[in-house]
């Protein structure tokens, strides 16, 4: 099937990069493989000879390792690729990279479920399975585009129903789903669906910041969008952030994801600036200081970005290219803030005309201290104080816009952007230019520096979070029976087959309840009692009729003409479910610095309970390294050649997987 919203065959910039996300990521978890079987090796051995050998083979591996991370960097710093196709004067924006996954195969898995727990021939739900499978898949390529999100919102609001059908939490399903970091590429495994909700969610936050990134800033509507698209990548990275607090992916950890809202609502905020300076700003004395307290608070808010940028360890994880670009964007609109400043100083003198009071409130507003023995009518007054205090806001802005271009040329791929170096030359020109026309020879030289700017603005950038419930769907099993009674928490008997007789019209019961119905008031000598009949029990079938959604008044609608060979019913009891130990994960340390796990698996308590379960479950691929059977929640050892001694159970050791499940070469778009 192709989903609208899904674009599996476009071969854009943007498509072309995520191929090679999917490339790099595939050869990072090979290396990965190589390290841990070499520092397993290293440990084991105490032959010199063979542990020259191994250490000569990691220092290969380790740098094989850093290459591949600073390619998934450049990638990361693609942010060209990204922005809109008109020629625009603007500076670019930073979208985030779409999270990797591996294809998942939820037939075997769901079928055994259906068959286990619902006594339904899976084969019965082929169509929905596939379709399941489908829906995943397409996810994978989402368009950049309201559709794109509509589709991921689509899938996001199917897995709560998945996860009530099918994820018990006395069992584990045997489905591993894969998500590789979009920051470090390695790759974080789990069987529990809370990785595959906040990688939605992630992706989904990425493809609006890659729709804001595109849109046309040459315009306000393109300009809403880019804001709107801002704002609710922020609100979906913060209801992640609030929501799934403990996922073991790096580029979901609440540092991280800190970092990212800022980041998201600084671009938002710069955004609004565009949008007010779009129409022009008008040269009077009040605009000017109004869009210099603007711009100093794009500066403060892309200065809060770097700093959180330049703390460990998010600063070992995070794309030059991205702290670089917050720096200089962070000295481009402090200049600018400087630049209008004095020009409302310099070129602006107070007249007769004027309101002196409305002048000197505005100017007292702007700043937070003033040079000593200064007063803001002082300022305003003499023609050679507003002269010096502008030209010192015109160093200012000079020092800035230089800082600005210094820190431009540091970086190799900010160096390409050659929009982003055009709009910092013309600014630093400009304002060269503005203290050329105001400097005077005869002058001495005036060292006194510039007081800093209160930002202040009238549109502050806040997160919106997208209402994810306007995407309805429908239950893909909801054949299974209503999802109150039919689920993975809830446990029956298999269904039993009642004869059901009328004695003197009446069939000794009576029903109750909403879909399925349910048997009450049975009398314990009526012939459907004898047949096995319970108090309590669901009729799931009249006949050949499936009764699971139907309720009382169409029931008794088939058993009313029930003649004196009388009919079949199908009915199932209600269990009491054990209470058992919450399903806990346990992690596989990559081995890389400061990122989190490869693999999580969850305890499997199917050891207790061997009779609740008809199907036997498939061993899992990693072995536990166990010290007791409560500790193995959240311990885990890689293999040893002696793994299978320290194991209480009886079960095989499960064995490494292959490379080979790891180098799925089919491409994404």
């Amino acid at each position: 099937n192709i989903f609208k919203g899904c674009n599996p065959f476009a071969q854009t910039g943007r498509s072309k990069l995520q191929n090679k996300r999917a490339s790099l990521n595939q050869q990072i978890i090979k290396q990965m493989r190589m390290r841990a079987g070499a520092e397993n090796l290293l440990k084991a051995t105490s032959n010199n000879k063979v542990r020259e050998m191994v250490v000569l083979e990691l220092s290969y591996v380790n740098s094989n390792l850093q290459l591949l991370m600073e390619q998934l960097e450049g990638l990361n710093s693609s942010v060209e690729v990204y922005q809109s196709s008109q020629e625009t004067a603007t500076i670019p924006l930073i979208p985030l990279g779409l999270k990797e996954t591996k294809e998942v195969d939820f037939s075997v898995a769901f079928k055994d479920f259906i068959l286990e727990h619902y006594s339904e021939d899976g084969k019965n739900f082929d169509d929905e399975i596939a379709d399941l499978m489908d829906l995943r898949q397409a996810c994978r390529t989402p368009s950049r585009s309201e559709a794109g999100i509509e589709l991921l919102a689509k899938y996001f609001n199917h897995l709560p129903l998945l996860e009530s059908r099918f994820f018990s939490p006395t069992r584990q399903t045997g489905i591993f789903f894969t998500w590789y970091d979009s920051f470090t590429g390695v790759p974080v495994c789990q069987q529990n669906l809370s990785l595959e909700k906040a990688s939605i969610l992630f992706n989904m936050a990425a493809l609006y910041t890659q729709i804001g990134s595109r849109s046309d800033r040459q315009t306000i509507a393109g300009l809403e969008e880019a804001i709107s698209s801002f704002q609710k990548a922020a609100g979906l990275l913060n209801h992640l952030k609030e929501t799934f607090t403990h996922t073991p992916s790096y580029d979901m950890s609440p540092a991280m994801l800190n970092m990212l809202i800022r980041m998201m609502l600084a671009q938002a905020q710069e955004c609004l600036f565009e949008k007010t300076v779009l129409p022009g700003i008008r040269n009077n004395f009040y605009s000017l200081l109004k869009m210099a307290q603007e711009a100093t608070k794009v500066s403060e808010t892309y200065d809060q970005v770097h700093q959180s940028m330049i703390q460990a360890p998010i600063k070992d994880n995070v794309p030059l290219f991205w702290s670089t670009m917050s720096q200089i964007i962070t000295n481009h609109y402090r200049s600018l803030a400087h630049y209008f400043v004095a020009t409302a100083l310099l070129d602006h003198q107070l007249n007769p005309s004027d309101d002196e009071d409305q002048q000197e409130k505005t100017l007292s507003q702007v700043y937070d201290r003033l040079p000593e023995g200064r007063s803001p009518l002082d300022i305003l007054k003499r023609r050679d104080e507003r002269r010096r205090i502008g030209k010192a806001h015109l160093r200012r802005a000079i020092l800035a816009h230089e800082e600005a271009l210094r820190i431009c040329g540091l970086c190799r791929d900010l160096r390409r952007l050659e929009v982003l170096q055009e709009i910092l030359q013309a600014s630093h020109q400009r304002s060269v230019n503005k203290f050329a026309d105001n400097d005077n020879e005869d002058e001495f030289t005036d060292y006194m520096e510039a007081p800093d700017i209160i930002s202040k603005t009238e549109h502050k950038a806040e997160m919106e979070v997208p209402t994810l419930s306007k995407v309805k769907v429908i239950d893909f099993f909801q054949r299974l029976g209503p999802l109150s009674i039919f689920s993975a928490k809830q446990r029956w008997t298999a269904p039993r087959t009642i004869q059901l007789r009328p004695d003197d019209g009446d069939l000794g019961f009576t029903l109750k309840g909403e879909q399925p119905v349910q048997v009450v008031s049975l009398d314990p000598l009526c012939p459907a009692a004898a047949d096995g009949l319970k108090e309590g029990d669901y009729i799931v079938a009249v006949g050949n009729t499936d009764c699971k959604w139907l309720g009382v008044s169409e029931v008794m609608r088939l058993l009313k003409d029930v003649d004196e060979d009388g009919i079949s019913i199908k009915v199932v009891s209600m269990m009491d479910s054990n209470p058992s130990m919450p399903t806990k994960s346990a992690t596989f340390c990559g081995n890389l610095p400061k990122t989190y796990s490869m693999i999580c698996l969850a305890f499997d308590d199917d050891d207790k309970n061997p009779k609740s379960r008809k199907v036997t479950k498939k061993p899992s691929f990693l072995s536990w390294g166990l010290k007791n059977r409560l500790k193995s929640a959240s311990t885990l050892s890689l293999p040893t050649a002696d793994a299978s001694s320290t194991l209480p159970w009886s079960k095989p050791c499960p064995t490494f997987p292959s490379s080979s499940s790891y180098n799925n070469d089919s491409a994404l778009y």
